[in-house]
């Protein structure tokens, strides 16, 4: 694959994103997966003008001259999208998320988490089996929602969209990248010990980050840390991911293009399931804060 695919249309392709399903539609907002390239483009325009112009990553010249955030992934991802039918063509997409299923990873060039993290563990028998037969992986990436649609509500509609695919395909656990804003790990090191200590993935599927890039999370004792003040220090999505059970990896990795440090996660989808309606109903409004200031922390998940 090139180093940046910037989504030529293919006739089977093209007629997959086609068929692709409506899954939640509240007054103009319409939470589906990409229905066409030109979509695509748009959710990439969404996430440059987040990332590159509100949060200040570092666009290459490529993405600088297209305004679009851009790499190869792209081409083999589901594009979830939240669309506001009332809004200009061109400016309707004001949510997304990039899914990865494992089936679609294996017959390319794998996860993009794995150029930061070993997922070889994620690949054991044990692992296999505590999966169970017939059932996949999906690394969730490039999340983001307009400035204007930063609200419980369609934090919400994304999650139920989710929620639905993770049925439609079968998916046992999911995971990606979360992220601290800055590139020095030791300004936030009670935040990052407070999750080794508390969160840490299992011996049996250790999750950590790659040899050249580890960051060490382990750097202050569990009894020296300031449970509340830590949680406080911790970026929204992580809050949102904790709620819901999710894991932590070994080890965190600085990522100077996104201006951010990066931590594993990992989601059993049953914990999902049993706690969807707490977190996740739509207008129940019981997600509080964190989900609607997620959008502005996310990076890579």
């Amino acid at each position: 694959m090139k180093k940046y695919a910037l989504i030529r249309p293919r006739v089977a392709a093209a007629q997959t994103l086609a068929g692709a399903p409506s899954y939640v539609r509240q007054g103009s907002l319409e939470v589906r997966l990409a229905r066409s390239f030109k979509e695509i483009k748009w959710a990439q325009k969404l996430r440059y003008k987040i990332f590159y112009e509100e949060m200040h990553a570092k666009p290459d010249w490529r993405m600088r001259m297209t305004k679009r955030d851009i790499d190869p992934y792209d081409a083999v991802c589901d594009h979830l999208l939240v669309i506001d039918h009332d809004r200009k063509k061109g400016k309707r997409v004001v949510g997304t998320y990039r899914l990865l299923r494992q089936e679609v990873a294996e017959a390319h060039n794998g996860f993009y988490s794995g150029g930061e993290f070993d997922l070889t563990p994620m690949n054991s028998k044990a692992f296999r089996k505590q999966m169970g037969e017939g059932r996949q992986l999906l690394e969730l990436g490039r999340s983001c929602v307009h400035k204007d649609y930063r609200a419980n509500s369609t934090i919400n509609m994304l999650w139920k969209g989710i929620s639905e695919y993770l049925k439609d395909h079968n998916i046992a656990y999911m995971f990606g990248c979360a992220s601290f804003e800055g590139t020095k790990p030791e300004e936030f090191k009670e935040a990052l010990a407070y999750l080794y200590h508390n969160h840490l993935v299992a011996d049996d599927f250790h999750v950590r980050a790659l040899d050249g890039q580890f960051v060490e999370m382990n750097t202050m004792a569990a009894d020296e840390i300031d449970t509340r003040r830590a949680r406080r220090a911790l970026p929204p999505l992580i809050k949102g991911y904790l709620r819901i059970g999710c894991f932590i990896g070994d080890g965190a990795v600085v990522d100077e293009q996104f201006g951010t440090t990066d931590v594993f996660i990992l989601l059993p989808v049953e914990r999902i399931a049993s706690r969807y309606s707490k977190h996740f109903d739509m207008g129940a409004g019981t997600q509080a804060n964190d989900g609607a200031d997620a959008s502005q922390e996310a990076s890579a998940i």
